[in-house]
């Protein structure tokens, strides 16, 4: 059995655990309490280090990707290659035993990982249950956007459709209305915190919509419950509510998944455009497709739908030698094992493992044959990789087990997994959305060059 790595109280976990008190302050009044200070920090940086080399750009972080190149600031959330992520220096069983729970459930709850990627401090119980309450209060859909997404062909892709709905809901943005009359540039951030928060509160009744519109034709949803958390709501909402397990899976599901550093393609696609002043419902739009890429959000679907292949070639007789015989014939058929390496982490993937905790901790999932081959193919697949010698990290990321546990509990439709990623992620992208209208940060122009150009910059240099 996986075991949950032991909690360290570096410096970090300490300031964020000490931050916490009885007090109840809004988001809004914690982020006017914490901005200043990462104002002054920025200022500093920008007077006495602004020519300090932070790293060399070579000719294989132009041309592949720019994986590692260090270009831009990102507040929320630093991945390391071999600790995985953490979110303001705290890891996730930091989180984990911090981070507020629904009542009478034992997960991370979306409101207490928004809460400290925004603000880089860990909520107290009542801040959490008032965030809960402000999101549920604002999470109804317009007339116009339920108009909207009711029209589309129910055979249209969901992630299209949510990215249509999100795009829809700029038309009531306060940022892009009030930009138009005229504000500060001080004030840029609090237009774009409201509309990240009405946009966090409304992705659940626009996601679920698309699911009963695709899936479940003619059934009534049920009205949002004021005392629910935003997965809670959710859940609910597509008809799940009283799946507890499910509820409390997608719980911690949408919280691991929120933030995972800002070079990844949906979270800087909303950086970019957000660099432009675009709205917070446009800029987000815009990271919705790239999330929908095969090479991005689609993963755990290439995952389930691979391991569903094996399962149903070796039947009832899975053993360690068969998988490992499927391992080989899935990469010398020039393949990849999906759910396996990463483009930063060379270890296992935290988020994997606290995903597979939680199937150890529940007898029904135990005993899931579809959870148990995750189980056992990564008992197998590392050594399986590291023999094959193609890859630089042969260990499972999340997408290894996080559509598998969904499919297990019922929810078995594919197309909709990057959809309860795109409702994940806002809470990442959105928060340094507004981290980025605070601190200034200018429109995004990194400079391209030409083969011709490139090589005339090596013969130079040769």
């Amino acid at each position: 059995m996986l075991r949950r790595a032991a909690l360290r109280f570096t410096p970090s976990t300490h300031r964020a655990f000490a931050q916490r008190s009885a007090s109840t302050k809004t988001l809004k009044e914690t982020l006017q309490e914490v901005i200043p200070a990462k104002q002054e920090q920025l200022k500093k940086l920008k007077a006495e280090h602004s020519q300090t080399v932070i790293g060399d750009v070579k000719v294989e972080n132009l041309i592949g990707g720019m994986r590692g190149l260090k270009s831009m600031l990102w507040e929320a959330s630093v991945l390391d290659p071999n600790e995985g992520i953490r979110f303001h220096g705290l890891s996730i069983p930091d989180c984990q035993q911090q981070l507020p729970a629904a009542p009478g459930g034992k997960e991370i709850i979306a409101e207490s990982m928004l809460w400290l990627l925004l603000t880089g401090r860990v909520p107290t119980e009542a801040e959490t249950r008032q965030l809960s309450r402000e999101l549920a209060e604002k999470g109804d859909l317009p007339a116009y956007v339920e108009k909207l997404i009711d029209g589309l062909s129910p055979t249209m892709h969901p992630m299209t459709q949510l990215g249509i709905g999100v795009a829809a809901l700029n038309h009531d943005s306060v940022f892009q209305k009030a930009y138009e009359t005229g504000i500060k540039k001080a004030d840029y951030w609090t237009y774009t915190l409201e509309d990240c928060l009405t946009l966090i509160a409304r992705l659940p009744a626009l996601a679920a919509r698309i699911y009963r519109n695709v899936y479940q034709q003619g059934v009534v949803a049920p009205a949002i419950d004021k005392d629910l958390d935003l997965v809670g709501n959710y859940s609910a909402l597509m008809g799940y509510g009283d799946n507890k397990d499910l509820t409390e899976y997608l719980r911690l599901y949408i919280s691991i998944h929120g933030d995972h550093e800002g070079g990844n393609a949906s979270a800087h696609t909303a950086h970019l455009v957000g660099s432009t002043l675009a709205d917070p419902y446009l800029s987000y739009s815009a990271a919705l497709f790239a999330l929908a890429g095969p090479l991005h959000g689609l993963a755990n679907q290439e995952v389930l739908r691979w391991q569903l292949a094996m399962q149903k070639e070796l039947g009832d007789n899975i053993t360690h030698e068969n998988i490992k015989d499927y391992l080989w014939k899935t990469l010398k058929s020039g393949q990849v094992v999906p759910g396996y390496g990463h483009g930063v982490l060379r270890k296992s993937d935290p988020r994997f493992i606290a995903l597979q905790e939680f199937c150890d901790s529940r007898p029904e999932l135990l005993k899931s044959s579809t959870i148990q081959l995750v189980k056992k193919t990564y008992e197998v697949a590392p050594g399986v990789l590291t023999e094959h010698g193609k890859t630089k990290n042969p260990w499972p990321n999340v997408d290894a087990t996080s559509g598998c546990v969904l499919y297990h509990y019922g929810l078995t439709e594919f197309k909709y997994y990057t959809v309860i990623f795109g409702v994940s992620r806002a809470l990442g992208a959105l928060t340094q959305l507004v981290w980025a209208r605070a601190l200034g940060l200018p429109l995004e122009r990194p400079k391209s060059l030409s083969m011709d150009a490139l090589q005339s910059i090596i013969d130079k240099n040769a």
